[in-house]
């Protein structure tokens, strides 16, 4: 295997990792099958353009990114999504209309066509005599790192031992202080600007149109169908499976055959096994 070949399956995989992450907390946790997940994504991808035209420095992208995710992702779960938690159907028909205003929102602001944004970081890094953008390498560094440190949280952190007994049982946990209503708020607003981030990252080395966001979308419900909810091991094999297999087959073949082979290979998951490889008990 070429180091070419080892170096895209590790970008694949991280890029994936990081956008499946918000919808496997929205949808593993909370049970909200959330249709405007990509849509979080695309608006992360647009923060470049949306703090230029506000006349702001560069430096700023990240907390716009934020500020304008985490605002429409509060004032949407304040007004829509709260009253639709475990109701799986639903939350879907009620966020698919919502990816729908939100694209042509985009639109109306930005137009139709796509966009580009230059990398911050430029150049190429040797690696075993090869060749690599320097951005990429950053952005797998930066992913790593982070869920490195979201796991060592999800195993101390007492919040994150609250959401899992809300998760289990909502009543109990209400019924022994647990704000759950706050909780549900926050990891919906978390779920949405680990989307929007993944966006922003992810803006220099894509196309940037307002449609972008569906492609995201099922690749991350196909990387949760494989790895199973409730998890961080569950998202890391799924992502693992569904990037590893389109990368290597797009390269070997073609991307048309990638596509292919990770669609066949969701819908063998969805039959022989719905809960996934790995899914927390419930």
């Amino acid at each position: 295997m070429s180091t070419v070949l080892i170096l895209n399956l590790a970008w694949q995989i991280s890029t994936l990792a990081l956008v499946a992450l918000g919808l496997a907390i929205v949808f593993g946790q909370l049970r909200i099958m959330n249709m405007a997940h990509g849509e979080f994504v695309m608006l992360g991808a647009y923060a470049p353009f949306i703090t230029s035209s506000l006349g702001l420095s560069p430096w700023l992208q990240v907390p716009v990114c934020l500020i304008t995710v985490g605002s429409i992702a509060l004032l949407m779960e304040r007004s829509i999504i709260r009253h639709l938690y475990g109701r799986m159907f639903d939350s879907l028909l009620a966020t698919w209309g919502i990816a729908i205003l939100m694209r042509e929102g985009v639109e109306l602001f930005f137009g139709r066509g796509y966009q580009s944004v230059s990398p911050p970081v430029s150049g190429t890094v040797s690696i075993l005599g090869t060749d690599y953008p320097a951005y990429r390498i950053v952005v797998i560094c930066i992913i790593l790192l982070g869920f490195t440190a979201l796991y060592w949280w999800s195993k101390t952190s007492k919040i994150a031992n609250k959401i899992k007994a809300m998760v289990g049982n909502p009543d109990l946990a209400q019924a022994v202080g647990i704000n759950t209503a706050r909780l549900s708020s926050g990891a919906f607003v978390f779920g949405c600007c680990c989307a929007g981030i993944a966006g922003l990252l992810l803006a220099p080395t894509i196309r940037i149109e307002p449609m972008m966001g569906l492609d995201y979308l099922i690749r991350s419900f196909f990387a949760l169908v494989v790895g199973g909810l409730g998890s961080l091991e569950g998202l890391a094999i799924g992502t693992g499976v569904i990037a590893g297999t389109q990368t290597v087959l797009g390269a070997i073949a073609s991307q048309t055959y990638g596509y292919l082979s990770v669609l066949t290979l969701s819908i063998l998951f969805l039959w022989l096994k719905p809960n996934g490889v790995r899914s927390s008990s419930r």
